[in-house]
């Protein structure tokens, strides 16, 4: 008898030690996440205070608005496809490489990415009213907080959604190089009302993904790997958010 309760003991305090390391894993999750939010917006922000200006340059984008020679060779110039195409090559190159990384390596790359996609979406400050871009960030991030807390929270297995959301992303990726050239705004609808859908799936998906892969591998006590598994976590939701904000945006936001 004494044996039994030992035992059990034991199994409830080493369950007590997992939640409690689960709690402080997704806690670093979002916090990580948070950063790279924050680079992000910071960087869209400079670049785009950089880019424009009251003062008349050659290169007049409204009644206005001017874009100065480093605007120009960022927005105007072939550049602009190096700036769009720069950050989904660096999360392919992430992907290949995590497993060479340290954790502090890991890390400092997606801080590097995150700094790259402000640069990349920096244009929606030339595009959309200031006060738009408020409105519609405080709607996603509300929608995430909202999605993300029931992907935690919920008793149903969504693993299975994962090959659709892929495949829906993938669709995405297709349309949206296609519609670069196409310009076409039925197109661009479709795919920002499809866009919101999937990615709040997948906010949903990554969450449970990201809790039930730690409670997989906790018991190993391979912290490093840990690490990077909650980095790799924390990349997912953010392109999550990120990808949600930027549909919604296209969807709601009030143009200039």
């Amino acid at each position: 008898m004494a044996d039994f309760q030992t035992a059990r003991a034991t199994v409830g305090a080493r369950a007590a030690a997992i939640d409690e390391g689960l709690r402080a894993h997704m806690n670093r999750v979002y916090g990580t996440m948070s950063v790279g939010m924050v680079i992000t917006a910071a960087a869209a922000w400079a670049i785009s205070g950089l880019s424009m200006t009251d003062m008349p340059t050659p290169y007049q984008l409204g009644a206005d608005r001017y874009l100065t020679d480093f605007g120009y060779a960022m927005y105007a110039s072939p550049l602009k496809w190096v700036v769009m195409f720069l950050p989904l090559a660096m999360v392919f190159a992430f992907g290949a490489m995590i497993n060479r990384l340290s954790a502090a390596g890991a890390q400092l790359f997606f801080y590097t990415f995150a700094a790259a996609m402000g640069v990349s979406i920096s244009w929606i400050f030339a595009v959309f009213t200031g006060f738009s871009i408020v409105q519609v960030f405080l709607i996603t991030s509300i929608a995430f907080a909202g999605l993300s807390l029931w992907g935690y929270t919920t008793k149903k297995d969504i693993s299975g959604w994962g090959s659709f959301l892929i495949m829906g992303v993938i669709g995405l990726l297709v349309a949206s190089i296609v519609n670069i050239f196409l310009g076409s705004p039925a197109i661009m609808f479709a795919i920002s009302a499809l866009g919101v859908l999937i990615f709040a799936g997948l906010t949903a998906y990554d969450t449970q993904n990201i809790k039930n892969t730690y409670l997989a591998h906790a018991h190993h006590g391979d912290q490093e790997w840990l690490a990077k598994a909650g980095i790799m976590g924390a990349l997912n939701l953010y392109l999550d958010f990120i990808n949600m904000f930027m549909f919604l945006l296209q969807l709601f936001g009030n143009r200039e």
